[in-house]
């Protein structure tokens, strides 16, 4: 149950066989969570790291008035909350998107796995990552066109899907319904369903159902100025000149 967790960490720093099996002792089964229900709600406290081994979730931020904004995007392997258990109560709250399967650890797990310096350093590079890709985020929401946004989104999707064996080379599920894009990059229903329209229109995607497939993934990167190196992935680093 845990090689999504394995292969998401390995992504960011190469992992002695040791640590693998320390994961793979600590992480277990994990529960069911179903579609819609809280993994963590905000203002909550909790003593408990939770990692998404199966399905997708969102971070989130409600207003007085209800209105939500997605803050970002759990995928197979993600840990949640590596360190909510510092926090006298969460910041944000954190929901299942699909069912999920997920992970309940300790503090002293995470103590232990810490303890190890590649299993601490491929911890240490998952959360710096939250954070290049909230970054991101900002920089989408604030000054790319519509279409840009949601290509941008979907340019990042594909490549973390990738590293967990969830995409192809020019595809993947898209997890997400309109509304929760809409909620992701500030726009209404309607622009996100026009921004897609343009986006098949130019045949940058195609897209059947919650399938989508890009037929050139280069031109997709291009329009949406998406470049992976915030993602900090070994693949790409090792790429650079």
């Amino acid at each position: 149950m845990s090689t999504s967790i394995i292969g998401k960490l390995e992504a960011l720093h190469p992992l002695p066989d040791k640590d693998k099996k320390l994961l793979h002792a600590v992480v277990g089964r994990g529960r069911t969570l179903k579609s819609g229900e809280d993994i963590v709600s905000e203002g909550d406290h909790t003593d408990i790291v939770h990692v998404i081994i199966e399905g997708h979730g969102y971070r989130y931020k409600t207003l007085a008035d209800g209105k939500r904004q997605i803050i970002g995007y759990l995928v197979p392997g993600d840990f949640c909350d590596l360190y909510g258990f510092l926090l006298d109560k969460m910041d944000h709250g954190m929901a299942a998107r699909t069912q999920c399967q997920i992970a309940e650890l300790t503090e002293e797990h995470i103590l232990m796995l810490t303890s190890r310096p590649a299993l601490a350093r491929a911890l240490w590079w998952s959360e710096l990552v939250n954070a290049a890709i909230l970054r991101e985020w900002l920089v989408n929401m604030g000054r790319r066109s519509p279409s840009a946004r949601v290509a941008h989104i979907l340019c990042e999707l594909l490549v973390r899907l990738q590293v967990v064996g969830q995409a192809t080379a020019d595809g993947f599920k898209l997890e997400l319904s309109q509304a929760e894009l809409g909620d992701t990059v500030g726009l209404t229903t309607v622009s996100v369903n026009r921004a897609l329209q343009r986006l098949r229109g130019s045949k940058l995607i195609v897209q059947a159902g919650r399938e989508i497939t890009i037929p050139d993934v280069a031109a997709l990167k291009r329009f949406a100025a998406f470049d992976p190196s915030y993602l900090h992935f070994r693949q790409d680093r090792e790429d650079r000149p």
